[in-house]
């Protein structure tokens, strides 16, 4: 007798190995098994992973270009009573990953989400890295304007854990170097695989290796809390822009916020022309 849950079908979200293919968890071989279509980011990748443990299941892809496409499509059939494993290339679906789209049309549908515990690149990098992890915060990918970028990493109390491009990690990691160049850091690098490295230090020292040699791989990048000096640094270059805008000569005005703030007006003057002011 089919039992109520299978006959309405249901979405698995499918956490899959983020190196290492033995890290794949019985439910979620299990799930893959059952299913009548896997919904994967990569079919070609997904298949390795199929293969390797003995399985055969149709294969969809889904992933950021076409998930709005796809999803009519995949929610049509959960309510018909098919199980759709979703997976994504590796780790957590969803996680700076596709799916979201997915899982919301399904669970505005009130149609059965199950979801799988299993790898992840972001628990795996906080725990690794040494660095608290009874209050952090995960950003997904680093934004690519110094501003922006700026501002995220100078008001982070908490552990800060991101992911980052390769060819932009040792420049990052000067920009915090620059600011706070003891502030606690770990770079975790190509986690579960062979050539798995994870690299503790200051912001400093992380800077000069990295910049004098070049990563390569997946990166998770990790950050420890910002000190108090980061957010008073931008409430106080805040002001010296408003200050600017508002017709007040630079140095003059870099001075008069140094003043109220205890910081350097030479180092505020050189951030503000940095920034491009």
């Amino acid at each position: 007798m089919t039992s109520p849950q299978a006959a309405v079908g249901r979405l698995v979200v499918c956490p899959t190995p983020i190196g290492n293919l033995e890290d794949v968890t019985l439910r979620v071989l299990a799930a893959l098994a059952e299913a009548d279509v896997v919904a994967c980011e990569d079919t070609r990748h997904t298949k390795l992973l199929l293969d390797r443990h003995g399985l055969a299941a149709p294969l969809v892809s889904l992933h950021e270009h076409n998930e709005r496409a796809r999803t009519s499509g995949l929610v049509a059939r959960v309510a018909a009573g098919e199980l759709v494993a979703l997976v994504s290339d590796a780790g957590t679906p969803l996680i700076s990953d596709p799916g979201f789209v997915l899982v919301g049309a399904c669970l505005a549908a009130a149609l059965a989400v199950e979801v799988l515990p299993g790898p992840s690149a972001v628990v795996t990098a906080l725990v690794s890295s040494g660095l608290p992890a009874e209050r952090w915060r995960f950003v997904g990918f680093l934004p690519r304007g110094r501003a922006e970028l700026k501002d995220l990493l100078a008001h982070s109390p908490e552990t800060l854990v991101a992911f980052e491009s390769p060819r932009r990690l040792a420049a990052t990691l000067r920009l915090i170097a620059d600011r706070e160049p003891q502030r606690a850091a770990a770079v975790c690098r190509e986690l579960t695989k062979l050539h798995e490295e994870v690299r503790r230090g200051s912001a400093s020292e992380l800077a000069d290796h990295y910049g004098a040699h070049p990563a390569r791989g997946e990166i998770v990048l990790l950050l420890g809390g910002s000190s108090a000096d980061g957010p008073r640094r931008e409430d106080a270059l805040g002001a010296l822009r408003e200050l600017i805008a508002a017709g007040a000569r630079v140095r003059p005005a870099a001075a008069a916020v140094a003043k109220l703030t205890g910081l350097r007006a030479n180092e505020l003057y050189r951030e503000l022309m940095s920034d491009g002011q």
